[in-house]
């Protein structure tokens, strides 16, 4: 008589502790850019935010809704799997040129060694080529510099081995400066281009 009282106090114990663990769990993991996210986890129960990262939902059977900070340890041993086949994040660089040309500035052509490994460890990357000015200049002949940069820029990529359907191309002329100037103003920070690799 003991061994069936055993087994059904095993069984209770078992149905209790499977009640109690959640039935889903929903965790907000960082932002690759690093920029502030936020997801709402609804339920008949209610609605809950999770606006930090490792924050998590624990929804239960009865669809209440507990929330707990959890480890990033902790989270990256419970979903190494699934964390290992999350894309590479994007990877943004810079390049400066020298005024008024399509040239880069020694610094800048030293960089292209770092920006070729960067893409050698990603399968089928996406580059996308913005090109800049600074206010030195019409706003259509810096149109027309913007665009001729990122096209040397686009080149150069093409030389390092990149696919030409890989790479997109785009002109900015001086509506986007990295630095506010006054018109007519030459200013190296501006004078570049954004190299964006996803």
């Amino acid at each position: 008589m003991i061994g069936p009282l055993i087994f059904i106090a095993c069984l209770v114990a078992a149905i209790s502790q499977q009640n109690s663990a959640p039935r889903e769990r929903i965790t907000l993991l960082p932002n690759q850019d690093g920029k502030p996210s936020a997801v709402v986890v609804a339920t008949a129960g209610g609605e809950t935010v999770l606006d930090q990262p490792y924050r998590s939902a624990h929804v239960a059977r009865n669809a209440s809704v507990a929330t707990v900070t959890e480890q990033e340890s902790a989270i990256r041993a419970r979903y190494a799997p699934l964390l290992a086949q999350l894309p590479k994040g994007a990877a943004v660089f810079t390049v400066y040129f020298e005024t008024d040309t399509e040239n880069l500035v020694p610094e800048s052509a030293a960089r292209f060694a770092q920006i070729r490994d960067e893409l050698a460890q990603r399968p089928a990357p996406e580059v996308v080529v913005i090109g800049h000015t600074d206010r030195a200049g019409t706003a259509e002949y810096n149109d027309a510099l913007s665009l001729k940069r990122a096209e040397r820029v686009r080149q150069l990529l093409l030389e390092a081995g990149i696919p030409a359907d890989s790479i997109s191309v785009a002109g900015r002329g001086e509506r986007e400066p990295a630095v506010a100037t006054g018109d007519g103003k030459a200013e190296l920070r501006n004078r570049r281009v954004e190299i964006r690799v996803r």
